[in-house]
């Protein structure tokens, strides 16, 4: 970086919603409800699973991380924000602001792929029952959750890297809650068209890859379904697959209106508002769309009840009370 750059020592300004100052109590609390709910959700998605053996499936694995994937994302973004809207404190270091662009970038672009990694693991389960077990084996599995943390990590140290490397000589506020990558930019006196142009590229490419992998698996997966002979056998199928579809759509549609659209398309408001969508209010909605519609993660939930938290429960009440 230049010698004109002094952000390395003073770091940023996070404005979040200063521009709203008499929502400000509204805004904490509404997102630290829906952060406690992030927390509980993924959590405890994790722990059922890990818990019953009988989770201890190819599905069930991926939804582990799709869970540690929310719980990391929210985490990685909101208690800062939580920070700067209550107690005021706005200034954020330069490493921070990088290391949360960091990972924010990383737990996305993982998010991006494992959803297309469950699309294909569904795919298989519908249209190659039989041998479902053969492919999704232990080791696929673990194989494609290196590749997709490795290539996501690798992808976002290229973008902090190249992003780092700017000059940020002008203002240091960055009209946001957090360090968006897109916003950041804006604040450089730096040629930024490489940066840009890797970023939509990117947004484009991630997005598009994945996209492409769901819509042919679900291809694939409706024309299985319609061949079936049975209306049950059919709903049974379709069933397996909702709780996905669902969390596709609440991942891509906000996450594709703010990064692949220009940003002059919208307000201010707007990028803030959809970026909370993706960073807190899929995290919270994931975990609630894989047990209220799963019935195997409900049994799971009830068997953890009967078997390991009320037995824990009586001993401690019995122990409070002989005391």
């Amino acid at each position: 970086m230049n010698g004109e750059n002094h952000t390395l020592l003073s770091g940023f300004i996070l404005l979040g919603f200063s521009d709203t100052p008499e929502l400000q109590t509204t805004i904490f609390i509404t997102f630290l409800f829906l952060y406690v709910l992030v927390v509980l959700g993924n959590l405890m998605m994790i722990l059922v699973i890990n818990a019953d053996p009988q989770l201890h499936t190819p599905m069930y694995f991926f939804l582990t991380h799709l869970s540690l994937m929310d719980f990391c994302l929210s985490t990685t973004i909101i208690p800062k924000a939580l920070e700067m809207t209550f107690l005021g404190r706005s200034h954020i270091s330069f490493l921070g602001c990088f290391v949360q662009m960091y990972f924010f970038l990383a737990l996305l672009i993982c998010e991006c792929f494992l959803l297309g990694v469950m699309a294909y693991d569904r795919y298989v389960a519908v249209r190659k029952p039989l041998l479902y077990t053969t492919t999704m084996s232990q080791t696929r599995c673990y194989g494609l959750m290196i590749l997709v943390y490795t290539i996501s990590f690798l992808t976002s140290l290229v973008h902090t890297v190249l992003e780092g490397r700017l000059s940020f000589c002008k203002t240091r506020s960055i009209n946001h809650f957090f360090c968006d990558p897109p916003t950041l930019l804006q604040l450089s006196c730096s040629d930024t068209r490489v940066n840009e142009v890797l970023h939509v590229s990117n947004a484009w490419l991630n997005s598009m890859g994945s996209v492409l992998v769901i819509l042919v698996s679900y291809t694939y997966i409706l024309l299985t379904i319609l061949q079936m002979p049975l209306a049950k056998s059919r709903l049974k199928a379709f069933s397996t697959c909702t709780s996905h579809l669902v969390a596709i759509t609440i991942f891509y549609v906000p996450g594709m209106f703010a990064y692949v659209q220009p940003r002059k398309a919208c307000s201010w408001d707007q990028v803030k508002l959809v970026s909370a969508c993706y960073t807190l209010l899929t995290p919270t909605l994931n975990p609630l769309i894989y047990s209220l519609r799963n019935k195997e993660v409900k049994r799971a939930l009830r068997r953890l009840w009967v078997q390991k938290l009320m037995p824990y429960i009586s001993r401690l009440s019995k122990g409070i009370c002989s005391q």
